[in-house]
């Protein structure tokens, strides 16, 4: 079993920034594929951004691309999402994932990944 918890999120002013961490216990997450997803009320959970195992291959929604970063420590059995120019339509819970998958194709889907976080709360005020 893996356990993921997130952490970072906060209150902030839109264009400011914040840096998300995933920390993975229970297992080395040095094989596993991990994603950034989120969601805002009302709405259905939606990705934001993914990682293949060794870090060598990263994708991101549409909706983040330029603004957000996504990367990882496998040392530290950890993952980062960088979050710049933030907007208010940023706002929601973000949740890591993982997947035990040591390939190079991307998942971007929720049902791809075997294990989720509790989620933390990012809100951007206008």
């Amino acid at each position: 079993q893996v356990q993921l918890v997130e952490s970072g999120g906060g209150l902030v002013q839109a264009g400011g920034s914040l840096r998300l961490s995933c920390a993975a216990s229970g297992r080395t997450i040095s094989r596993y594929q991990l994603g950034w997803f989120r969601q805002a009320p009302g709405k259905e959970r939606e990705f934001v951004a993914a990682i293949t195992w060794n870090g060598g291959s990263t994708d991101s929604a549409d909706s983040v691309k330029g603004r957000f970063i996504i990367s990882r420590d496998n040392a530290k059995n950890s993952m980062y999402l960088q979050m710049n120019s933030l907007k208010p339509e940023d706002t929601a819970v973000y949740y890591c994932a993982a997947d035990r998958d040591f390939s190079w194709a991307i998942k971007t889907t929720q049902t791809e990944y075997e294990y989720w976080g509790q989620g933390t709360q990012v809100t951007v005020s206008s």
